[in-house]
């Protein structure tokens, strides 16, 4: 019997047995002393998988993680405005320094801009008199409608790469009105 076994040497030679050697890697056509596709044989062909899912799914998850940041701080800053909106209305709108009027609308306005502070706000604070048909009841004063609008920016708002803006395409806004009565201080109706 002729030929080679496993151990390198003739079947049935009584010599030292010598350990196979690697197959060497051979030169893909076109690709090459060591291409892709001979490290891809060596490697077993699924070894970048793991790198090419993350690539994809990365961007994916950062985009997914600005919206659940946003979405948190606009709630935090709803749970806040609504908590402070009334109290600075009846600290400052029922009875405003000054000769009323705007006075009060911009005592609430920079009131409200001082307690939000810390998140990025636009804040807006309009009056409206119930009274204010020309009747006889308008000459006494009736209920006030404070409305205070608060707007945010989602982060990021102005990045712009390579010309391209990159940020939230609108405002989110969130209204509180709370009406007043001029003349019973504290009572909110």
């Amino acid at each position: 019997m002729t030929g080679f076994g496993a151990s390198g040497g003739r079947a049935g030679a009584s010599g030292p047995r010598v350990a196979a050697r690697p197959p060497r890697l051979r030169r893909a056509p076109g690709s090459g002393a060591f291409g892709f596709t001979a490290c891809a044989r060596v490697l077993g062909g699924d070894a970048a998988q793991a790198t090419v899912e993350m690539a994809v799914t990365a961007p994916v998850l950062i985009v997914l993680a600005l919206i659940v940041f946003n979405t948190m701080s606009f709630a935090s800053a709803v749970a806040r405005f609504d908590r402070v909106a009334p109290d600075i209305v009846l600290a400052h709108g029922v009875s405003p320094e000054g000769d009323g009027g705007m006075a009060a609308v911009d005592a609430v306005e920079s009131h409200l801009g001082d307690a939000m502070e810390g998140y990025d706000l636009e804040i807006e604070v309009t009056c409206e008199d119930a009274a204010a048909d020309g009747s006889m009841l308008s000459l006494v004063g009736g209920l006030r409608t404070y409305r205070c609008t608060m707007r945010y920016a989602p982060w990021p708002s102005g990045l712009s790469i390579a010309g391209v803006d990159l940020g939230a395409p609108a405002l989110l806004s969130h209204e509180r009105s709370v009406t007043v009565d001029p003349w019973r201080p504290g009572a909110v109706m």
